[in-house]
C-alpha cells in the first residue's frame, strides 16, 4: 500500500528527508562509537590498574609467606585458561570474564614457576556503567535524530511549498492566465537577502509581466490594423463595383472580397483575444443547426445524425465553428466531407492528407500553413476561440483510415458563469 504524500511533497522533499536521516544516523553512530570507546577504555583501564595493584600486593604477601586476602588465590577456580597460561609463562596480564554469573576483572602472574597467583576484582559496577552509557547514547541519538528531522522537515517543507506554488503559477501562465503571479513577499523587500526560490519567483513574475505586455501589444496592433483597414476597404469595394464588367474587374473584386474577409477575421480574433465575448444562449436542436451551417457554407457535405441532441448554446457562434470546420475540410482536404452528430459530439472529417503534425500537437496557429496550402490559418483559430467561448472542446486528429478529423464536444449542461470568460453572460 502506497503512502499518499501531500501535493507539495515531491522528490525533492523525499530526497531531503532521506539525506537528513542518513546524515543524522551516521553522525549519531560516529559520536556514539567514539564516546563508547573512550569511556569503555577509561573504565576498563581503571579496573585493570586496580587489579594489577592488588596483584602486586598479593605477590609481595605470597613471597613473604603472609596470609592472602579476599579474592586472591593460587590457581583459583574460574581463572581463564588463557590468562593462566600467560602467568605460567612468567608474564602478568588481565582479562574480563564471568565468575559465578558476575563480570569479573582477573589479574594473574607467576607464583613459584608452576602455579599462577590470581586476583579477582568485581567488574559488575563498571559493566553497568558502560551499559547505561550505551543506553543513554541510543536514547539521545534517537531524540537528536527526531528533533533534526522535525526541524529539517519544517525547513524543507517551506521550500517545497514555495516551489510548488511557483510551479502552479507557471502552469496557470502556460494555460493562458497571464495575470497569474507568484507575489513572493521576499521579492518585495529589497533590503532582505533573497534565496534561490525567491529569485526564481521574481524571474517568473517578470517573465509573465513581459509576456503579457507583448501579447497585449500584439492584440492592440491586430485590432488597430483591422479597424484602420475597414474604411479604405469599404471605399475600394464600392469603387470595384463601379468598374465595367470583364475579367480584370472580376479579379479586382475577388481580391477585395478576400481582403475584406481577412480583415473581418482579424477583427473577430481581436475580440476573442480580449476575452469579453458575450453569449446569447438558446435551446437548439443540434442536427438542425448542423444542417443550417452546412447550407450556409454552400459546400457538398454529407450530414449524418446518429443521435440528435438538444443543447443550450449560442447558435451564431456554433454555426461559425461548424462552418469554419467544413470550409477548412473542403479547402485543404478531399471529398467526401462528412459531418456527424452523435449526441453533444460533432465531428467533421475529410479524406485528404490529414492535418499537419504541428496542428495536431499544438493546435492551429495564425498565419501558418504547410505543404503549399492556401489560406492564413485564421479559420481554425477562430473556430477554437469560439469553441472556448461556448465552453466546448475542439480537438484535431488524423483518422486511422486517412483524412483530417475535427471533434467538437459541447457541454451537456448550460455553461455557468464560472466556466465562461470574463464578461460573458
Amino acid at each position: 500500500m502506497r503512502i499518499a504524500l501531500p501535493r507539495w511533497a515531491g522528490p525533492l522533499a523525499v530526497k531531503a528527508a532521506v539525506f537528513i536521516t542518513v546524515m543524522c544516523c551516521a553522525l549519531a553512530a560516529l559520536l556514539g562509537v567514539l564516546v563508547h570507546v573512550s569511556v569503555t577504555n577509561q573504565t576498563v583501564g581503571q579496573a585493570r590498574d586496580l587489579a594489577l595493584s592488588r596483584l602486586e600486593d598479593a605477590t609481595k604477601a605470597f613471597e613473604a609467606g603472609d596470609t592472602l586476602g579476599w579474592g586472591v588465590g593460587v590457581d583459583p577456580p574460574g581463572l581463564p585458561p588463557s590468562l593462566r597460561t600467560l602467568a605460567l609463562a612468567g608474564e602478568r596480564g588481565t582479562m574480563v570474564s564471568d565468575y559465578q554469573g558476575r563480570p569479573t576483572m582477573w589479574a594473574a602472574g607467576p607464583a613459584d614457576g608452576e602455579r599462577a597467583l590470581a586476583v579477582r576484582v568485581d567488574y559488575l559496577q563498571s559493566a553497568r556503567t558502560i551499559e547505561g552509557l550505551d543506553s543513554a547514547i541510543l536514547w539521545s541519538s534517537g531524540l537528536a535524530i527526531g528533533a533534526t528531522l522535525l526541524v529539517g522537515a519544517f525547513a524543507v517543507t517551506r521550500v517545497t511549498r514555495r516551489l510548488h506554488t511557483t510551479a502552479q503559477v507557471a502552469r496557470r501562465i502556460s494555460g493562458g492566465d497571464l495575470d497569474a503571479r507568484v507575489d513572493d513577499p521576499r521579492t518585495k523587500q529589497p533590503g532582505r537577502p533573497q534565496d534561490e526560490v525567491a529569485a526564481v519567483a521574481a524571474a517568473l513574475d517578470t517573465m509573465a509581466a513581459t509576456l503579457q505586455g507583448k501579447l497585449l501589444s500584439e492584440q492592440r496592433f491586430t485590432a488597430d490594423v483591422a479597424h484602420e483597414l475597414r474604411t479604405p476597404l469599404t471605399g475600394l469595394h464600392a469603387a470595384a463595383e463601379l468598374l465595367p464588367p470583364g475579367r480584370p474587374t472580376e479579379l479586382v473584386r475577388d481580391r477585395v472580397a478576400a481582403l475584406r474577409t481577412l480583415t473581418e477575421d482579424l477583427l473577430e480574433i481581436s475580440r476573442l483575444d480580449t476575452g469579453r465575448e458575450r453569449l446569447e444562449l438558446d435551446a437548439e436542436e443540434l442536427g438542425a443547426l448542423a444542417r443550417r451551417a452546412v447550407r450556409a457554407s454552400g459546400t457538398d457535405t454529407e450530414i449524418r445524425v446518429v443521435r440528435d441532441a438538444r443543447v443550450e448554446t449560442d447558435r451564431r457562434r456554433l454555426e461559425r465553428v461548424l462552418g469554419n470546420l467544413v470550409a477548412n475540410a473542403h479547402r485543404h482536404g478531399r471529398a467526401p466531407v462528412v459531418l456527424t452528430v452523435d449526441g453533444p459530439v460533432v465531428t467533421v472529417r475529410d479524406h485528404g492528407d490529414g492535418y499537419p503534425e504541428y496542428l495536431v500537437a499544438h493546435g492551429p496557429q495564425r498565419f501558418r500553413t504547410e505543404g503549399g496550402a492556401k489560406g492564413h490559418g485564421l479559420g481554425l483559430t477562430i473556430a477554437v476561440g469560439q469553441a472556448e467561448v461556448l465552453g466546448a472542446a475542439l480537438d484535431f486528429a488524423n483518422a486511422t483510415e486517412g483524412g483530417a478529423l475535427a471533434t467538437l464536444t459541447l457541454p451537456q449542461t448550460p455553461p455557468d458563469g464560472d466556466g465562461l470568460p470574463d464578461g460573458a453572460a
